[in-house]
């Protein structure tokens, strides 16, 4: 449903390392390379980040990213973590969601709410 979601940034630089890495364990890369903005996705860039001097700060963002299985989505928080995110909540089941949801959330380098998730992981 969506096309493509783009999230302002205070510091290019360092979310274009954050997000290189977290989105590398999810298949996902870097597309397009501006000046003041990137694109990252697998065949077309369908989630955008940039940095504008004029831009005022932002409210916090939720983006989810889908993961093939729950393994990527460990890989996706283990990453994160790796480059100093904070873990909101480790990879884990979440049948409060639906009973195969499978998710880990962190906070990006703008102090947004990043998750990971996976739709069909196995049930015990």
């Amino acid at each position: 449903m969506i096309d493509h979601l783009g999230i302002n940034c205070a510091d290019l630089d360092t979310a274009k390392r954050f997000y290189d890495t977290v989105l590398g364990t999810l298949g996902y890369r870097r597309l397009l390379d501006y000046d003041v903005a990137v694109g990252y996705g697998k065949d077309k860039p369908d989630f955008w980040l940039s940095q504008y001097d004029d831009m005022p700060p932002n409210r916090e963002v939720h983006v989810a990213f889908l993961a093939a299985d729950p393994e990527a989505v460990e890989a996706f928080h283990e990453a994160a973590v790796g480059l100093g995110a904070e873990s909101l909540h480790a990879p884990r089941l979440r049948p409060e969601y639906h009973e195969r949801y499978f998710g880990a959330f962190v906070r990006d380098p703008d102090g947004n709410n990043v998750e990971a998730v996976c739709h069909n992981a196995p049930i015990d």
